[in-house]
């Protein structure tokens, strides 16, 4: 596996992701909507799109947090990937985004926008290479992440998943 992760991070010229794993930014749309026109959630324009790729392996994770966006994940190559959702009601989601579906595991999810989520290798002797889209586009300004004992106060009954994914 580690020729395998090196080689990618190194042909995509992958970085250190702040919530885990590596990642690089492949597109950012050149048109952008206006604050006017979009939600009052956004403190300014957005770029129509964003897409990163995004790799995690072994014991690496992808830290709880929460973006203001709705953001499609897409499987490329690897392991299952678990992807980790709360929503505001409290409802925990664990998808599973791969390629077999005889497990249920999905090629593509969707996160939506407010929802808390993390992300981990579901075999840690894997890696799973993943691209991430995002409309309106990524902004770090939209970007939170989760602190363990705010997460903790607010959605107890997920004690264990939310001491897993938080630093």
């Amino acid at each position: 596996m580690s020729s395998r992760v090196d080689y990618l991070v190194k042909h995509l010229e992958l970085k250190p992701h702040p919530e885990g794993g590596y990642f690089r930014e492949m597109y950012r749309s050149e048109e952008s909507h206006q604050k006017e026109h979009l939600p009052a959630r956004f403190s300014g324009s957005r770029s129509h799109c964003t897409s990163i790729y995004f790799l995690l392996f072994g014991n690496n994770y992808s830290a709880l947090h929460k973006i203001k966006s709705d953001e499609i994940w897409h499987h490329y190559e690897g392991g299952t990937l678990e992807i980790f959702s709360i929503d505001n009601s409290g409802k925990l989601t664990v998808h599973l985004l791969g390629k077999d579906f005889e497990n249920n595991e999905k090629p593509q999810i969707v996160i939506k926008a407010g929802d808390w989520f993390g992300s981990r290798v579901k075999d840690k002797s894997t890696y799973a290479l993943v691209g991430c889209t995002v409309a309106p586009g990524f902004d770090f300004e939209d970007f939170e992440m989760g602190d363990r004992n705010s997460l903790l106060n607010s959605f107890p009954q997920h004690k264990k998943i939310i001491e897993e994914l938080t630093h």
